[in-house]
């Protein structure tokens, strides 16, 4: 078996890269997604491009997935009911959190507080208590947690999280209560806070570990519903689930640990993003991946994606390693409307998703959307996907003519004000994760992708000043790429808590190579031998008596690591806060990431252009209140070299690129679209 597969699901399309492993060619498919059951959509995705490449399916290998199923069980409600096993005088840890209340003055107001994932008559105190330097200050009472696990037995408990105070510096009483529920609660299984997160921080220890077995029964049963019928169809393959991080686990370990795929699905995009701006030259990018449902965005520095210690999926934080991508709700699906207060044009956060979708595709969906505004305006071609779905432009001019009849304007300006909003909408997640990081997105490329992302892309390009804007091959499938293209991960953890003038550079070295003995250990458990495997160490470092930590990465374990480590840390401290502290520093958190090799995909060599481009048509488009005629390019007949002015269409199977009057897309050796404003003189 020499094939691995890449798939990403959507919420509209499922997203599916063939690679051979031998020669780096691949082949990709995209098809409709389905909500019922994604499994489904999945496995007609990997028939049609195993046909395509004329394989069987029993020749694929690995079955690389990123999949949203623990994030639309946290953003849909749809979860376990968790019980929760805290240490006596602990039971409304979820319910005080940190007594933050989010959107200023007016959030005090008319902020509805979320409801916690364990609910307060399944959560139950036991009579323990360990100190924070791990020292027994009261010992376990047995019968006390047995009476205490026997009262959830009723409540209808699918799954158990278990959060002592301090067992991030001894977890021998979270093990116990683990062997005595599976006595008392057979069946149901037990999340541990000193294996999910073992860092100091009540809340953020036990708010990560119940949102663990939150989404643990959900997703335990997708994986195994989809191995199923993976070796029904015929698939002989292991199947790997891609990390929040942009790293693989082993189905097994994303059984047990479900809480680190909540952004699965995003970090492929990122991580295919990062090789394809490699290819073309450029390390420092923002990704702008533009789904159907939401757009995610996230910014690269030297070809390595910023990973943050929180994950947020809706009005949850949890405390797990993750590509820091943003999420807006503007996707092409993103349904517009003028509320009858206001009358001002809104656009999303609601969706038409894969059912029924957009007016346009025909499957009775009535309300307009941006994929509508783009048939409307002429910027989308009348068939998509390859020729499976095709366009109706009549019910695309209907949906958003009850956008127009309500603002009292022409069809095409209600359209055009549509694409405009929603471009506004997505330059603020954009900014997100650069000027309020501290970042000019004018000193970064944009990596455009997904279905919808080309389309828009240009536009973003002036609105951030961010150039070139980069239009990678195949961009609709670019995020199953990032899945087949990365390599397994783990990780390990663990409190420190000193001060830097109470430790040496030889315990520092110390700590961090125990850490990624451990996380190399469970890697070579997955098949990763040690040979194959490189370490990355992680710390988090403050002012002594701060009340909050910077990540900050180790790239020395000699004499001088910590004096580098403090430099480092006060340069970060400098560019987030713009001063720095005479204080001590102190280490808090100690981190090893062990990952196996990446795999190879032959980058794409196109021939040089021997003439100027040919389009196949001429389109007449709405651009700034004007009718243009732009000309319409295949992809596929663009060679190296060729430059494509705007105003311009560039179709291909899975998306459809949109270059601006002024601006000139230059195709790139390696495949990728290099769009550009046009110098004068």
């Amino acid at each position: 078996m020499t094939y691995r597969l890449g798939v990403d699901v959507g919420g509209t399309f499922t997203d599916v890269l063939l690679v051979d492993e031998l020669s780096g060619t691949t082949w990709r498919a995209k098809t409709a997604s389905t909500p019922s059951d994604q499994a489904v959509g999945v496995l007609n995705g990997i028939g049609k491009v195993c046909a395509e490449a004329g394989i069987a399916l029993a020749d694929v290998g690995q079955v690389l997935h990123g999949t949203t199923v623990a994030t639309n069980a946290i953003l849909e409600g749809k979860g376990a009911t968790v019980g929760l096993v805290t240490t006596r005088g602990f039971r409304q840890v979820l319910q005080i959190a940190r007594s933050y209340v989010p959107g200023g003055l007016a959030g005090w107001i008319i902020w509805p507080k979320p409801e916690p994932l364990a609910a307060l008559e399944n959560t139950v105190e036991v009579d323990e208590r360990v100190a924070s330097d791990g020292s027994v200050v009261r010992p376990l009472d047995e019968d006390d947690v047995r009476a205490r696990l026997a009262s959830l037995r009723g409540n209808g408990i699918e799954a158990l999280a278990v959060s002592l105070i301090n067992s991030f510096a001894d977890p021998t009483h979270e093990r116990r209560i683990a062997e005595i529920a599976a006595e008392v609660l057979p069946g149901v299984p037990v999340s541990l806070s000193s294996d999910v997160l073992p860092e100091l921080r009540e809340y953020e220890r036990t708010v990560t570990t119940v949102a663990n077995g939150y989404v643990q029964p959900q997703v335990k049963r997708y994986v195994e519903t989809l191995s199923g019928k993976l070796r029904e169809g015929g698939v002989a393959g292991e199947l790997a689930i891609l990390r929040s991080d942009g790293g693989l686990s082993s189905a097994e370990a994303a059984e047990s640990s479900p809480v680190t795929m909540l952004l699965s699905g995003p970090a492929g995009g990122v991580t295919g993003a990062v090789w394809v701006a490699e290819q073309c030259g450029y390390s420092d990018l923002i990704t702008f991946d533009m789904g159907g449902t939401s757009t995610d965005v996230a910014l690269v520095q030297g070809l390595a994606p910023r990973i943050g210690r929180e994950t947020k999926v809706g009005d949850l934080t949890v405390r797990a390693s993750s590509v820091d991508v943003r999420t807006v709700g503007a996707g092409g699906g993103s349904i517009a409307h003028v509320p009858q207060l206001t009358r001002a044009l809104r656009v999303g956060p609601q969706s038409a998703g894969a059912a029924p979708g957009p007016a346009a595709y025909g499957k009775g969906g009535t309300e307009p959307t941006v994929t509508d505004a783009n048939v409307v305006l002429g910027y989308l071609p009348a068939t998509l996907a390859g020729g499976e779905i095709t366009l109706d432009v009549d019910a695309a001019r209907t949906a958003v003519g009850t956008v127009a009849d309500a603002m009292g304007l022409s069809v095409e300006a209600a359209a055009a004000g549509i694409v405009d909003i929603v471009n506004e909408n997505m330059l603020g997640g954009l900014r997100l994760v650069s000027v309020q990081q501290g970042f000019d997105p004018r000193d970064f490329a944009l990596v455009a992708f997904g279905g919808a992302g080309p389309l828009h892309a240009n536009a973003l390009g002036k609105l951030t000043g961010a150039w070139p804007v980069i239009v990678p091959p195949s961009p609709g499938v670019l995020c199953a790429l990032g899945d087949a293209t990365t390599s397994a991960r783990s990780e390990s953890a663990r409190t420190v808590l000193r001060r830097f003038g109470d430790l040496t550079a030889a315990d520092l070295a110390a700590i961090l190579r125990e850490l990624g003995g451990e996380a190399g250990k469970r890697l070579a458990e997955q098949g990763v031998p040690d040979a194959d495997q490189t370490v990355a160490y992680q710390v988090d470092v403050r002012y002594h008596g701060q009340g909050f930590e910077i990540p900050v990465e180790v790239t020395d374990l000699g004499d001088d690591a910590l004096t580098a480590l403090a430099t480092a840390f006060d340069a970060e401290h400098q560019r987030l806060f713009s001063f720095l502290l005479t204080t001590d520093h102190e280490l808090v958190n100690a981190r090893a990431t062990v990952s196996g090799p990446r795999p190879g995909v032959a980058a794409t060599e196109l021939a040089a252009a021997d003439g100027p481009p040919t389009p196949i048509d001429t389109h007449p488009i709405h651009i700034s209140g004007a009718t243009v005629d732009a000309h319409v390019y295949d992809r596929a007949t663009l060679r190296a070299g060729h430059v494509v002015s705007g105003p311009a269409i560039v179709t291909e199977m899975d998306s459809t690129t949109l270059v601006l009057p002024g601006h000139d897309a230059t195709v790139h050796p390696s495949g990728s679209l290099l769009i550009n404003p046009v110098r004068e003189g």
